[in-house]
């Protein structure tokens, strides 16, 4: 008896596993109330403006005063773009051009970069921390550091070339539609480069060495490696990549907005740039918001393009995973430890 009444006080000191018995407002509802001020955050600096960007896209936006007015016109800012604006075509394929330009030198130069600096060799630790700086530099710095080294009369890039013997007199970087194109590419890749060595090195370390000496005993070494393995591992991270770099050079404003200013004959008027003009300088707002969300349509029409290009279909760690056990299955049956 003793021992059935100890039992049943045991019973009565557990609480009840019942979740509806004896929970008040605040314990039922208190995961809300916690997620309440992160949630309210995002929505005021991220989906918010959003949504009212995409409104005012539908209405042609006036002044008065210090008074503005909406007047709804649906789809018309959308329309204009492609009907009645001849300089967003041309900012859009000027923009394009650009992306591509950049998107593949960087990704190409940065993988190329982060190979040789995978290697072993003195001074390694010295080299990948000074190829950051580039990237860690503002901007802006960037932009009037190169615009300097463009510069026809005193820049440091007419003088090189001079002194090397490839041109006979000074080359006018930022006053020709051409040379100017040319110039903040070669700015922008400059500055962009680093990010995609320092992504690709980190992708490049994470690749066990045994996969290479398999393959170097089946004589697969060189591009033949690059190709079969390298590429394969680190394809991930050149889908990240694609689709930072895609986006960001899509953003491009700074480089433009100092060292061109669209020029000359609106060869550098990249679209985010062109984008400014329409809003600040002819205050057509409703236009410039228009333009935005093109913008974002073309870049996530990108991202699935690069998602579908680059994912394996949802088989590519498995894949990984099978290559690896095949070729250390080759290495030990070559080294004679399986029959």
């Amino acid at each position: 008896m003793a021992k059935a009444s100890k039992k049943e006080e045991r019973k009565r000191a557990i609480p009840s596993a019942d979740p509806s018995e004896k929970r008040t407002f605040f314990d039922r509802f208190l995961p809300q109330f916690l997620i309440a001020p992160s949630t309210l955050t995002i929505f005021g600096v991220l989906l918010f403006p959003i949504l009212f960007a995409l409104w005012m896209s539908l209405n042609r936006i006036t002044f008065q005063g210090a008074d503005t007015i909406y007047n709804f016109i649906g789809l018309q800012n959308y329309t204009a773009l492609f009907t009645s604006d001849p300089w967003f075509t041309q900012s859009i394929l000027t923009t394009l051009l650009f992306v591509v330009l950049t998107v593949t030198a960087e990704i190409m130069i940065g993988v190329g970069v982060a190979l040789v600096l995978n290697k072993q060799f003195i001074g390694r630790g010295f080299v990948r921390g000074l190829i950051i700086l580039p990237w860690a530099m503002p901007t802006i710095v960037n932009a009037v550091m190169w615009k300097w080294i463009f510069n026809a009369q005193y820049g440091a890039a007419n003088g090189l070339l001079m002194n090397l013997g490839l041109i006979t007199e000074n080359i006018n970087w930022l006053a020709t539609p051409r040379m100017a194109f040319i110039s903040i590419l070669i700015a922008n890749i400059w500055k962009e480069t680093p990010y995609v060595v320092l992504l690709t090195i980190a992708a490049l370390s994470t690749i066990p060495d045994d996969i290479y000496e398999a393959a170097s005993i089946d004589g697969a070494g060189g591009w033949k490696a690059f190709w079969s393995i390298t590429l394969p591992m680190i394809r991930p991270v050149i889908l990240i990549l694609a689709i930072t770099k895609t986006i960001w050079a899509f953003q491009t404003f700074d480089l433009v907005a100092i060292m061109t200013s669209g020029g000359p004959e609106n060869a550098t008027n990249l679209l985010s740039y062109y984008i400014h003009r329409v809003a600040f300088k002819m205050n057509r707002f409703g236009s410039a918001a228009a333009m935005s969300y093109s913008l974002s349509i073309v870049c996530f029409a990108l991202t699935f393009l690069y998602i579908r290009i680059f994912m394996d279909d949802g088989e590519g760690e498995s894949k990984k995973k099978r290559r690896f056990l095949n070729l250390k299955r080759e290495q030990l049956m070559a080294g004679g430890e399986l029959e």
